[in-house]
């Protein structure tokens, strides 16, 4: 009995410590509630920057709710669909690297064909779009 109890033991171990590839845990209440209340700062943030007039370059302002969506991107990655670089052996970090690119340049692409196409369009004055048909 004595020589089945350390074999019957290290099996109940390796059972419980395998995690099939799934480093990542569970986040905790007080994780979930830290991204919530990040959440709501990086939104309060760019509402107030719009409602307050806070600048008065347009730019500027579309430029830092830009940034602030950004943050809020990777404080809901990290807090709420915890991705890390050791959450199923990498391959989630991979994915998001990937992912990255090519969102790039489907959008890089996008405006540039969008440039091209306003700067080789021919002007219109108002009075050529009146006898437009």
């Amino acid at each position: 009995m004595t020589a089945e109890a350390p074999a019957h033991e290290d099996a109940r171990n390796t059972h419980h410590g395998h995690s099939n590839g799934h480093e990542a845990g569970h986040g905790t209440f007080k994780s979930y509630m830290t991204g919530f209340i990040l959440s709501i700062i990086l939104t309060a943030i760019p509402f107030w920057l719009v409602m307050g007039e806070v600048f008065d370059s347009k730019i500027l302002t579309a430029a830092l709710i830009m940034v602030f969506g950004a943050i809020q991107i990777v404080v809901h990655m990290i807090y709420f669909l915890h991705m890390n670089t050791r959450s199923e052996g990498g391959w989630t970090m991979m994915a998001l690297i990937f992912t990255l690119v090519i969102v790039f340049i489907a959008l890089a692409g996008s405006l540039w064909v969008m440039h091209h196409l306003n700067a080789n369009m021919m002007p219109m004055s108002p009075e050529m779009m009146k006898n437009m048909p």
